[in-house]
């Protein structure tokens, strides 16, 4: 299916390990199952179990829909239902699972770098992939929007990126933001300059949105994460869709080329005007459709791997 090697991982945790070769046959391995429209059930006897302590859809489901197309045996597991309402640690829950077979646990965790005493378990033995972890990174995701940008214009180098919203609390923008920079892509940042850390600095750019809607080439829409605010300040849609969100005005002076990217679940009319979630420059279904194929790449990658001897 793809001419370039592959990444051999046990794990799926960050894009950081990844070589830019690396990355590249995850993108085109991801593009390759899309175009495919059928697929070999090449993985009937592998179990996987998805565990999500946080709400998802898009990607809760399109991990299970993946896993279902390479012919994956998908174990339920719901948290509340489950020994963790007895007091049953992450760990534990991960360590029975693999003792019992299961040969990948996708995982979603409130906590940062839940991962760690998992991977440094020599009792648990199933592939880990990380689908989102805390304020962390999200780097499924971070995969699907590359794919995006790929499909798009078929480089990275030299494009101008936009991430604007919720910086401080997004798994989303710190892992996109360190990926792009490394794939050559000149990045800025804006929204509110109270949720843009000095972190950001080392990536990109601030730059006030009336200025940067003009000369971006992808617009990355950043969902406000409420729940992760520590403190509920009066918080106004309409102010900040005026300040720091897309606006109709706005998209209007977007260059001709230019595309619009949000993770979702979208605010609308806070993040960007509702007309734009379905508007001819917006990708945002494009990356809901790529969410399944890019998580296919990594199930795919993560079962290939060979322990070195």
């Amino acid at each position: 299916m793809n001419t370039l090697s592959v990444p051999n991982t046990k794990h799926f945790i960050s894009l950081d390990p990844f070589s830019k070769e690396e990355l590249l046959y995850l993108i085109q391995t991801g593009l390759a199952f899309k175009e495919a429209k059928e697929w070999p059930q090449a993985y009937q006897q592998a179990f996987v179990a998805n565990l999500f302590f946080e709400n998802s859809t898009r990607t809760h489901k399109s991990f299970e829909i993946a896993e279902r197309k390479m012919g994956m045996n998908v174990i339920p597991f719901e948290a509340a239902t489950s020994s963790v309402q007895k007091g049953e640690t992450l760990y534990d829950t991960v360590l029975t699972l693999s003792a019992i077979g299961a040969d990948i646990c996708v995982i979603r965790h409130y906590e940062e770098a839940f991962y760690t005493p998992i991977l440094n378990s020599p009792s648990i033995h199933a592939h880990i992939i990380n689908a989102g972890d805390g304020s962390g990174e999200h780097p499924s995701q971070s995969l699907l929007d590359l794919m995006t940008i790929y499909e798009e214009f078929g480089y990275f180098e030299c494009l101008n990126i936009a991430i604007v919203g919720d910086l401080r609390h997004s798994r989303v923008a710190k892992s996109n933001m360190k990926i792009l920079h490394r794939l050559g892509a000149t990045l800025y940042f804006s929204g509110p300059r109270e949720w843009f850390d000095e972190d950001f600095s080392a990536y990109g750019q601030y730059v006030q949105m009336d200025e940067l809607v003009t000369f971006v080439d992808v617009m990355m829409m950043l969902r406000v994460q409420h729940e992760r605010h520590e403190q509920q300040e009066q918080f106004s849609k309409e102010h900040y869709h005026q300040q720091y969100g897309l606006t109709l005005a706005r998209e209007q002076q977007m260059k001709e080329q230019a595309i619009i990217l949000h993770p979702a679940p979208v605010n609308r009319d806070v993040e960007l005007a509702s007309e734009l979630v379905e508007a001819k420059r917006s990708r945002i279904v494009t990356q809901m459709s790529n969410g399944v194929f890019a998580r296919m790449a990594i199930l795919d990658t993560v079962m290939q791997y060979k322990e070195e001897v």
